[in-house]
């Protein structure tokens, strides 16, 4: 058993280096909802790491919020906090509605306690999911407070308002921080909180206002606590040591006599894992982390490798070309008409084309870490920064042979996620450990080349699509076949819906395949690349599909368009046409392909599209909904290329993005995320990508794998779309559009198509000789 090491509350830390400080707990005890005494790295606001406690009594509206007698409201939030300041925009919503004044909120990132429910930040979910709920929340909130000033001075709450922390009739006025004093007990019901009346747009006042995000200035001070610097007393190392083949490997030896010469080595572990998640582990474990890192050095470890220890990214390809050929293969999405075979057979002509994309990896800036240990009171405590605590909570239980309310997870600060954090099978090995050692702490922090090689990738792809022209020009057909791996079949399968045909599919393997032009019969078919599936465990990368499908579809549209001798703008536009299932719906879509028309006219625009440009310069169009039908955020890029015909090297020289996303909650985290993902969707245009060999990764480090380094980053003008409507997703959408922009800016530039993800020089030099 072991406890967390803690400094007695208010104790000075100036010895403490300036992130290794360690964590601590309230001196209270149970606060804002907590089973047992929140920590440190939950609450990324916390005066010198430590969270306040409540004052006096406390009013929980909701599982949500409370409001202490000093009237200062901790909101709760179950989104992973890795740079987008998701806390900040979370309690913005439920601020505005509560009517408190901000100086007066503070967070908290909670545990995964079953009370929370689906824990998961990813898909560009967290503020769109929140919105309903923390304003329903707050509503709550500021109609008790109302109801308990009302019934204080014996008037109707219909003659009572409220402002800053305060309820106001008349001449008189009362503080939250006294009316939770004198006590409230006020509950809501489901239905009463839908019932709620919820505040205009007109009258936030928060909402879309520049205001402090709650997590900065420990960011900047370098007090934020991350996975990384978790601190649990009388805490060992593990360094791990990773199978030939992620799946299917067998140990078959240890020698560790080299290794005892190392000092501070303690043991060598061999996992045995009953939830299948690291087959083929040993740990090596040491008193420091470097004489665990330098034991493993000296271990020598004999595999028994799995059954893909050969396959290569090319047989991954074939095998998805394959897929593609055999048209029993794969789901069918509804969309409204599929049947476009007797459609493409009465073409009076027809496009077709194949549009491929590299395994890309996640090289988040924090490596996987995971610390694990069991408590005083027999639970299974794993500290660690994770995205989805629900999907690895079952592995954890299974790994370890414990019930649900026998294991938590602490929730900390990433050091990036884009991901890679929403599949915390890292968690795992170190538990393993731990409880190998009889519940002892054990903390992991994996060497760059072993986060690598037990990245989730994006899978590479293939699709193949075609579309249909009458004798006028005019578009009566298309289909978009999409074959890769899939990360939510191996992962999570209850979340596959079913396509038309029965077949279930994965629904962030083939969004954004099912767009809003109008194109008569349209058939989308997404199949599963299983020999992916087996090699590796595909993983959702910032975009997850669409930032493939869209590559696809943006750049085919552009060739379908140039075929036709139209410009690929009037082209687009004239498809946009928000008719049938593409006219939107309230209320995450209303208005439809309209919305995506207007922005992709705004980006054109903003761009000089149809100007004069200098020699071997092209401007590319591309546009989208972002991630999902049901919660479209509607994009457009622009961008500007310049292409040296003499080294094949693309040069971009500025991104247009335009992006409609609803009412803007956050500014600032707006357009950083829009910022983020553009810069994210060019690296992974011109410089990301690997190959799968022998069965594994190419690229163990940057040294070979090259993301977008700042010296190549553009200009980038990013232009909000004034909006009302509901708040949607914000965190990937623009990766989506920058690829397809600029494989169309370099067409436009120099006549060469390139169809395949990177655009490296080198293809760029081959098509300009073909």
């Amino acid at each position: 058993m072991a406890k967390l090491k803690l400094p007695p509350r208010g104790e000075a830390t100036a010895e403490m280096t300036r992130r290794g400080f360690l964590v601590s707990m309230t001196a209270a005890g149970a606060a804002f909802g907590f089973p047992r005494a929140g920590l440190a790295a939950m609450d990324p606001a916390a005066p010198d790491g430590v969270p306040a406690t409540p004052a006096g009594a406390v009013y929980e509206p909701s599982l949500w919020y409370a409001i202490d007698a000093e009237g200062k409201v901790n909101v709760n939030i179950i989104r992973a906090e890795m740079g987008q300041h998701v806390g900040t925009a979370i309690a913005r919503i439920l601020a505005d509605e509560l009517d408190v004044a901000w100086e007066d909120v503070s967070i908290t990132h909670v545990d995964s306690a079953a009370k929370w429910g689906l824990m998961v930040t990813g898909g560009s979910w967290s503020v769109w999911q929140s919105w309903p709920v923390y304003r329903q929340a707050g509503a709550a909130g500021r109609m008790a407070l109302i109801e308990a000033a009302a019934a204080k001075w014996g008037v109707a709450p219909s003659e009572c308002t409220t402002q800053d922390s305060r309820v106001i009739s008349g001449d008189r006025s009362v503080s939250y921080a006294e009316l939770v004093s004198e006590g409230i007990t006020r509950s809501f019901t489901e239905d009463e909180l839908k019932a709620l009346p919820l505040k205009p747009a007109s009258e936030l006042r928060l909402v879309g206002k520049d205001v402090t995000a709650l997590d900065i200035a420990n960011k900047t001070t370098g007090k934020t606590v991350y996975g990384i610097d978790a601190k649990i007393d009388g805490m060992v190392y593990a360094a791990p040591l990773l199978p030939p083949t992620r799946i299917g490997s067998t140990v078959a030896s240890v020698d560790d006599s080299a290794a005892k010469s190392v000092k501070g080595y303690l043991q060598t572990l061999t996992l045995d894992d009953p939830s299948g998640t690291v087959p083929g582990w040993v740990m090596v474990i040491g008193e420091t982390f470097m004489a665990a890192q330098r034991a493993a050095d000296k271990v020598k470890v004999t595999w028994k490798a799995g059954p893909t220890a050969t396959v290569d990214e090319a047989q991954i390809q074939d095998h998805g070309r394959a897929l593609i050929a055999d048209e029993s293969k794969g789901s069918i999405l509804d969309t409204g008409n599929s049947d476009t075979a007797p459609v493409f057979e009465a073409a009076a002509d027809q496009i077709s084309a194949e549009y491929t994309t590299a395994t890309v990896l996640h090289f988040q800036l924090e490596p996987l870490n995971a610390t694990a240990f069991q408590n005083e009171d027999g639970v299974w405590e794993i500290h660690t920064g994770n995205q989805w605590q629900s999907l690895i909570l079952p592995s954890l239980q299974a790994a370890l042979g414990v019930s649900a309310d026998e294991i938590v997870m602490r929730t900390y600060m990433l050091g990036g996620g884009f991901g890679r954090r929403l599949n915390g099978d890292y968690a795992v090995p170190v538990a393993l450990a731990s409880k190998a050692l009889g519940g002892k702490p054990v903390k992991m922090v994996m060497m760059r080349p072993e986060d690598v090689l037990f990245d989730s990738p994006r899978s590479s792809s293939v699709q193949a699509l075609k579309m249909a022209f009458d004798a006028d020009n005019t578009v009566i057909g298309m289909e978009h076949h999409a074959t890769a791996g899939w990360p939510t079949e191996v992962m999570v399968p209850s979340f596959m819906p079913k396509g038309t045909n029965g077949e279930p599919y994965d629904p962030f393997a083939i969004a954004g395949a099912d767009h809003w032009y109008s194109v008569g019969a349209q058939k989308v078919r997404a199949i599963s690349n299983d020999l992916a599936n087996t090699t590796f465990r595909p993983g959702w990368l910032r975009s997850v599909g669409p930032g493939w499908t869209n590559w696809a579809l943006e750049s085919f549209m552009d060739e379908a368009a140039h075929k036709l001798g139209r410009d690929p703008l009037d082209f687009r536009l004239s498809l946009l046409t928000a008719e049938g299932r593409n006219a939107g719906s309230a209320p995450n879509a209303v208005g439809g392909a309209k919305r995506q028309a207007a922005v992709l006219q705004r980006a054109a625009e903003l761009a000089g599209w149809g100007s004069d440009l200098p020699a071997d310069t092209g401007i590319g169009l591309a546009t989208s909904f972002g991630q999902e039908r049901d919660m479209p955020t509607w994009g457009a890029c622009a961008a500007r290329v310049k292409v040296d015909r003499a080294t094949g090297q693309v040069t971009v020289e500025k991104l247009h993005l335009v992006v409609d996303a609803g009412i803007i909650v956050d500014p600032d985290g707006a357009l950083a995320q829009t910022q983020g993902a553009a810069l994210w969707g060019l690296s992974m245009a011109l410089y990301e990508g690997t190959e799968i060999e022998a069965g594994n990764v190419r690229d163990r480090n940057l040294d070979t794998y090259t993301p977008l380094r700042m010296i190549d980053t553009p200009d980038m003008d990013v232009e909000f779309i004034e909006s009302s409507e509901v708040p949607v997703g914000l965190g990937e959408p623009a990766t989506t559009v920058v690829a397809p922009a600029i494989g169309n800016a370099i067409y436009n530039a120099v006549g060469v198509r390139l169809r395949h993800l990177p655009i490296t020089p080198e293809a760029v030099l081959a098509g300009l000789k073909a």
